[in-house]
């Protein structure tokens, strides 16, 4: 519990930036329409395609002997997978919103 008090008086701007990046999240989401929800979040989640890149990696470094780093690493790739697919599924059906009647018949 010290490790950790110490830590965080070390680091205090690091906790500020934290809180106040929350708060900002926060109200810019709030702020956004329900139309543009839709884009910007299929957008969003198959930019995090670099993610699951990153976490390739990270396994693919990680040495044999360190369980808990292969294990997070493949936790990483199953997540970082099913949030691309999910950006992608959720955009193409938003597409196909758009798409006339008689071109998909």
């Amino acid at each position: 519990m010290e490790a950790l008090i110490t830590f965080l008086g070390t680091h205090i701007e690091m906790v500020y930036v934290l809180v106040l990046s929350i708060f900002v999240g926060i109200e810019v989401i709030a702020k956004v329409p329900a139309v543009l929800h839709t884009p910007l979040m299929s957008g969003a989640n198959a930019i995090h395609g670099v993610v699951l890149i990153g976490a390739i990696i990270v396994l693919g470094h990680a040495s044999p002997d360190n369980i808990a780093a292969m294990i997070l690493g493949f936790v990483a790739v199953v997540l970082g997978t099913l949030n691309v697919v999910g950006g992608f599924v959720v955009t193409d059906r938003m597409l196909d919103m758009f798409r006339n009647r008689t071109d998909t018949q």
